[in-house]
């Protein structure tokens, strides 16, 4: 079997010139185009070798190491950093985070192709001992979206949380990644709706530590920590901040079993950059003709972006009672997609979630919404055995 070599650089040019050339040497490509993308396709099928970028907005290619020496699955793989950074000391750092040889751009190809072949052959006779440490578990991250605003994006990532944690007793963190539209401070009552921007405002992103996060996260009664958007409309502004956020992400992967992102509406460029790091994307559409077209139009986008269709799970909102209103077979059709879970109307239930200032799950705990809800959690663990077992 070809051995697999994981190029991770910001730059399309490095990873298709060098992919291409080592994929004549023979070797299996693996390709990422920031830190935090390579760092989960490492963890979710570690490769023989990382051919590693250092300068990389968000989180660089120490950083990237370092997160790789810290689990179990990637502490003994092979780290070439591959870089334009030449000084003495950026080669110190690139050590110290991890890395197993260091090469500078530009360099002669044959150059490269005998620092690969050298760091494999090196790294296959090595009989290593496993870890004896525990293992750092990576969370299962679930993003929530609608092709548009006043869908119930918000409604179900909070919802499901606290499904989440209630039905697989384990750790759930729900976070807003919408500044300055933030819903849930106001919803839940929350004291505190500042973390996210925070967070944002912060003037490097690799200066985000996980601490940095866990101190702005929320505990609520549910039993779920939330990490809270700014309802100022001024702060929709560190919406453009996605290296901030890609840290955050990333941070946040490793606090939880479960991790429940509300993306809120819309493909622009967060959701962009963002989606392909989730292990699921749950699309919330309502079953309007109109509707229907621009949540179709998310689904081809999204493929369109790489995102495998077995990662993307239909969300069926029914949140009026209305006559106009397709059946689940008609809005099957009309997507050409799956329905993973129908939310049937239950306006009065969530009425009673807005006066109490909480979550329509908690309100009535033998109610059908309850029941799919449950039933959508219980899908989310099978597919998420790791992540709910651990």
């Amino acid at each position: 079997m070809a051995e697999k070599i994981l190029i991770i650089d910001d730059d399309l040019d490095t990873l298709r010139l060098v992919g291409l050339m080592l994929q004549k040497q023979g070797y299996s490509i693996m390709a990422a185009s920031s830190g935090a993308q390579g760092l989960q396709m490492a963890l979710e099928s570690p490769p023989d070798l990382v051919l590693l970028d250092v300068m990389m907005p968000g989180m660089d290619g120490y950083e990237v190491a370092r997160q790789l020496r810290a689990n179990h699955l990637t502490v003994n793989t092979p780290i070439l950093m591959f870089t334009a950074k030449s000084q003495l000391d950026d080669k110190v750092t690139g050590f110290e985070a991890g890395a197993d040889d260091y090469l500078t751009k530009p360099t002669h190809p044959s150059e490269l192709q005998a620092h690969v072949k050298a760091l494999l052959a090196r790294s296959s006779k090595v009989k290593v001992n496993p870890p004896t440490g525990p293992a750092e578990q990576s969370g299962y991250l679930i993003g929530v979206i609608a092709a548009r605003g006043g869908l119930g994006a918000t409604s179900v990532s909070a919802n499901l949380a606290v499904s989440l944690q209630k039905n697989l007793d384990t750790s759930v963190i729900l976070a807003e990644f919408r500044p300055g539209q933030g819903t849930l401070a106001y919803d839940l009552n929350l004291t505190k709706a500042s973390g996210l921007v925070e967070l944002l405002s912060m003037a490097q992103p690799n200066q985000i530590t996980r601490n940095d996060v866990k101190d702005r996260l929320l505990y609520h009664a549910s039993g779920v920590d939330i990490l809270v958007a700014s309802p100022q409309p001024k702060d929709a502004i560190l919406q453009s901040r996605l290296e901030h956020y890609e840290v955050i992400l990333n941070r946040l992967r490793f606090m939880s079993k479960f991790i429940v992102i509300d993306l809120g509406a819309g493909l622009g460029p967060l959701a962009q950059k963002l989606t392909p790091a989730f292990n699921e994307l749950l699309i919330i559409v309502e079953p309007f003709e109109q509707s229907l077209q621009h949540s179709r139009a998310m689904i081809d986008d999204l493929v369109a972006l790489g995102i495998d269709k077995t990662r993307l799970h239909v969300v069926v909102n029914y949140r009026l009672r209305s006559e106009a209103q397709l059946s689940v077979p008609q809005v099957q059709d009309r997507l050409k997609f799956a329905i993973d879970v129908t939310f049937t109307p239950a306006p009065e239930l969530l009425l009673q979630a807005v006066r109490l200032q909480t979550m329509a799950y908690l309100v009535q705990q033998e109610s059908l919404t309850n029941q799919q809800y449950t039933n959508l959690a219980s899908k989310i663990e099978t597919r998420a055995p790791r992540a709910a077992s651990s």
